[in-house]
This record gives structure tokens, C-alpha cells and sequence, in this order.
């Protein structure tokens, strides 16, 4: 038997809201380690800067950028998504092209905090709120295909820039990323996104027709003091912040790391490339699989993958080791991606999301800021990353341990609206472990 569904479900506004959503996330490379990794070397060279002190200076920006993420949220919930993600997205592209245009330690040291805040903590934040708004029941899904969205870009971006600074050198790549924020996601956001179904006349998901309201509209859910109370919350933004943590070490240094193995420079871009793909992998698998299974059981698995990844990084010797060191980190980052992107509106609600992803986010990015420095420092003192990789596997296989004993909240959905001086109860509930 087919089912018909409403035209409005197949044609729901909010799909395109999402992919605008994934382009912007895809529009943070400049601001993530990974982004900055594809440039690392000539600049270090160009600048005449040694690795410990790009080390520091990544730190500091990345602590001080984290700021962005906080406030974010703040300005999220009070004025939407749409200007938001306009004005970070034009700030964005005018410090990336201000950044080519550096030529000493301090200037660096401005546009590269300057980065951070916009791309890694901002434009991250208004991205994964965007979905959250506009999806609630079938966030799993929408999530999914917001991480296969942006999955796909970034697969398609790391080559392009990684060619571009090897054909043009660095200052002419990131300025072209730049110029491409300022004429092309700015417009494209302002032209495309709306604050939410509910200003548009839609209820969230597609699944009917609804009385436009304002956007002040009050929504459903925790408030984020709760959310934050909550070991789910905690569990899981630690999860995540040590993947950052140990995602950005590796992607700042990660062609000095396989130097140390003994393998140059191509080898380095074709991991990029095995990881993107195994990711985009992930991303369908995990989307699948949180329909149906437990997100605190998915999130420990994943977590065990990157354990046995990073435990085993400091022993590869030969290609195929590295490559399938490669593709754990690509299905164990994959899974974490999808799981942070659809727990807090699931567990917590839409009526604080901007600030609960927002804290979540902050402490992605404080852990991206000091993966790097520990590396660094570890190579400095005992000559090789080996030992850090192996005291950052036992972090995280603790954390994926914790994620067999707690449970998720009632999600929101169980209860009804509540006056924002209000906030509901948070009991665990049993079929969400």
C-alpha cells in the first residue's frame, strides 16, 4: 500500500533552510584546525614562525574565539537565524581576506582570534541551530542529511584549497575563500533562511500548515541552566571536545605526524580524502542507526573507534596501516558529527538551543584550542607525539564508558509548552539510554 503524504511535507521549506545550513557549516574552514592545516606549513615558513609558538598563538585566538559561541547562542535566540547568519558569514569572509594579507606574528595573531570567534565558534553555533529549528521529530534524519550535506563539501573544499595553495600559495587560497563568503554565502543566507517554521506559517518537520506567528514565538523545551545540570550534557559535550581536542592536533600537524612515521606529504592529502569519505559513511550510518538505537550507545562506540584509532596512530608503518588508521578516525568522527549535531534539540528541546548548543560548542572549541598546543609540547620534550596519543585514547575510552550509564532527558515533546519563567522536569527516561 503507498502512502500519500501532504504536498507540504514533500516540499517542506525547511529542507532548503537545512542545505544553506550545511554550506555555511562547510563556510567555518578557514576558522577550524583542519582548515588552517592545509596552510600551516607555508606559513610557518613564509612568517619565519616555529611550530611551539604557532602552537601558542592558535591556543590563545582559539580560547579568546571561543567567546563567540556564548554569545551567539544569545543572539540566536533573541534575533533569528537569518541576520545572524548574514552579518557572520560577510564578517567572516572580510577577516579571512584581511588574514592573507598578514605579515608578522601580531597581525597574525589578531585575524587568526578573529577566525576562530567567527568561523569555529559563530557561523558553527547559527549552522547547527538553523536544523534545530526548523526540525523536531525527524531531527535524526534531518541531521543525517545535514552531516552528508556538509560532509560532501567538505570532500569537495579540502582538495580544492589544498590545490590552490600548492598551485598559488596560501594568501591567494584564503583569500579567494574569503571573497567567496562575502558574494556568496552572505547573500545566499539572507535570501533563503527564516528564523523558523512558525514565522513562515509552517509547524516544524513539514507536518501541516500553521498560523504564521511572530518570532518572538516562545518555544518548547529546557532552559539551558537545566540542560547544563544534566550528566547527559556533559557526557556528551566531553565526548565531543575530546574528538575536537584530538581532531585538531592532528589536523594543525598532521603532515609533520606521518613525517614521523616516515611517509611525506601526498600521503598526508590522501587521508584527508579517506577520512572525508569514511565520514560521509558515517554520517549515513549514524543517521540510520539513531532512529532506532540508543544515542548514548552510539555515542560510546564511536568513542571507542577513535580510542582504538589514536592508540594505534603512533605504531603504523606502512601505507594500508595508514589508511585504515585513516578511515577508524573518518567512522568514529562521522558517528560524533551526527550525535552532536541531533542530541540537543532531541534531549533538550528549541526553547534554549542557541545557548545549549552554544556551550557545547564553547567546550568543543577550548579542547581544539589545546589539542595542538599538547602536541606540540609533547614533540619539544620527548621528540615524538607518540605518548600524548596514547594518554588522549585513555581520556576518551573513559568517556565512552561513562556513556553506558547515563540516560538522555524526557525530551521535550513529552510535556507540554511551558512559560519561559518555567522550565520542565528532568527525569530520565528509561527507552532513551
Amino acid at each position: 500500500m503507498t502512502v500519500e503524504y501532504p504536498r507540504i511535507v514533500r516540499s517542506y521549506y525547511g529542507w532548503r533552510v537545512l542545505l544553506v545550513a550545511a554550506l555555511a557549516m562547510v563556510g567555518t574552514l578557514p576558522g577550524r584546525t583542519q582548515g588552517l592545516g592545509l596552510i600551516t606549513e607555508p606559513l610557518l615558513a613564509d612568517l619565519a614562525i616555529d611550530r611551539v609558538t604557532y602552537a601558542t598563538l592558535n591556543f590563545w585566538a582559539t580560547i579568546v574565539g571561543a567567546a563567540g559561541a556564548l554569545g551567539m547562542g544569545h543572539a540566536i535566540d533573541r534575533w533569528g537565524t537569518r541576520g545572524v547568519l548574514t552579518a557572520v558569514a560577510g564578517s567572516l569572509g572580510i577577516v579571512v581576506c584581511a588574514m592573507s594579507l598578514t605579515a608578522g606574528t601580531t597581525s597574525l595573531a589578531v585575524w587568526l582570534t578573529l577566525t576562530r570567534a567567527l568561523g569555529q565558534s559563530a557561523l558553527s553555533v547559527v549552522s547547527l541551530a538553523i536544523v534545530g529549528h526548523w526540525f523536531v521529530r525527524r531531527i535524526d534524519l534531518a541531521m543525517a542529511i545535514y552531516s552528508i550535506a556538509l560532509s560532501i563539501g567538505f570532500m569537495i573544499a579540502f582538495p580544492l584549497v589544498g590545490a590552490a595553495v600548492q598551485s598559488y600559495g596560501w594568501r591567494l587560497a584564503w583569500a579567494g575563500i574569503g571573497v567567496g563568503l562575502i558574494v556568496g554565502l552572505a547573500p545566499l543566507a539572507w535570501i533563503v533562511v527564516r528564523r523558523s517554521p512558525e514565522s513562515v506559517g509552517l509547524t516544524p518537520d513539514g507536518e501541516g500548515v500553521a498560523a504564521k506567528q511572530p518570532d518572538e514565538i516562545e518555544l518548547a523545551g529546557h532552559s539551558w541552566r537545566h540542560a547544563v545540570l544534566t550528566p547527559a550534557f556533559w557526557v556528551f559535550a566531553v565526548g565531543t571536545a575530546l574528538y575536537g581536542l584530538i581532531a585538531s592536533g592532528i589536523g594543525l600537524f598532521n603532515e609533520s605526524i606521518l613525517a614521523e612515521r616516515g611517509f611525506g606529504p601526498e600521503v598526508y592529502y590522501q587521508t584527508l580524502v579517506i577520512t572525508a569519505m569514511v565520514a560521509l559513511a558515517g554520517n549515513f550510518l549514524g543517521g540510520w542507526l539513531a532512529r532506532s538505537v540508543s544515542l548514548t550507545l552510539l555515542l560510546s562506540v564511536s568513542l571507542l573507534i577513535l580510542a582504538v584509532g589514536v592508540a594505534v596512530l603512533p605504531h603504523v608503518s606502512t601505507l594500508w596501516e595508514v589508511m585504515v588508521w585513516a578511515a577508524a578516525m573518518g567512522l568514529g568522527g562521522g558517528l560524533v558529527m551526527v550525535l552532536f549535531f541531533s542530541v540537543w534539540p532531541r534531549a533538550f528541546g528549541r526553547r534554549d538551543l542557541g545557548r545549549i548548543q552554544g556551550a557545547a560548542q564553547s567546550l568543543t572549541v577550548l579542547a581544539s584550542a589545546i589539542g595542538p598546543l599538547l602536541l606540540a609540547w609533547c614533540v619539544e620534550w620527548t621528540g615524538s607525539y607518540g605518548a600524548m596519543f596514547r594518554v588522549l585514547a585513555a581520556a576518551v575510552g573513559c568517556v565512552a564508558i561513562a556513556g553506558l550509564v547515563i540516560s538522555l532527558p524526557v525530551p521535550p515533546a513529552a510535556f507540554p509548552s511551558v512559560a519561559r519563567s518555567e522550565s520542565p522536569p528532568l527525569p530520565s527516561h528509561p527507552s532513551l539510554k
